[in-house]
């Protein structure tokens, strides 16, 4: 199932030459992640949050290939690359209204944080199967954000 939303570029959320700015490209493409959780999965943070389930951001890697201007629509692709036993590793990518142009490429690691003693753990199995199941299967043996720039752009 392709994870996919549209976003308007607002004024905000750029920088003095009408572009996006550089942070911002993160915080939009982990807002549509969430919203591809619930409209998609069916999966609300906050419920998530209720069962004792957290996550904190490990790492992000980005590649920005083009810019994203004031007012574009952009959209905005994420699939679950891997599930692991304590962290989830997630792919958000940024293209162009048309979807001809790859503006950005995302990948965040998150580590599971048991929401009452603020440490790493192991996700609940309940989870890791759900999680599991809904894993990207297309991304085979790609391993890291470079490999996959270099499947997208041929």
């Amino acid at each position: 199932m392709e994870l996919k939303s549209f976003y308007k570029i607002r004024f905000n959320d750029c920088d003095s030459f009408k572009h996006l700015h550089n942070s911002n490209y993160i915080d939009m493409m982990l807002n549509a992640r969430e919203d591809h959780l619930k409209t998609f999965h069916q999966l609300e943070m906050p419920d998530l949050y209720q069962k004792g389930l957290s996550w904190m951001v490990s790492s992000h890697e980005i590649i920005y290939l083009r810019p994203a201007f004031y007012y574009e629509t952009v959209c905005i692709h994420s699939a679950l690359v891997k599930a692991s036993d304590d962290s989830l590793l997630v792919e958000m990518l940024m293209k162009d209204e048309k979807e001809t142009h790859v503006k950005a490429l995302l990948w965040t690691k998150f580590i599971h944080v048991n929401a009452q003693t603020n440490k790493r753990a192991k996700h609940p199995d309940w989870f890791l199967e759900l999680a599991q199941s809904i894993e990207d299967k297309s991304f085979g043996s790609i391993s890291t954000v470079k490999e996959r720039l270099t499947t997208l752009l041929g």
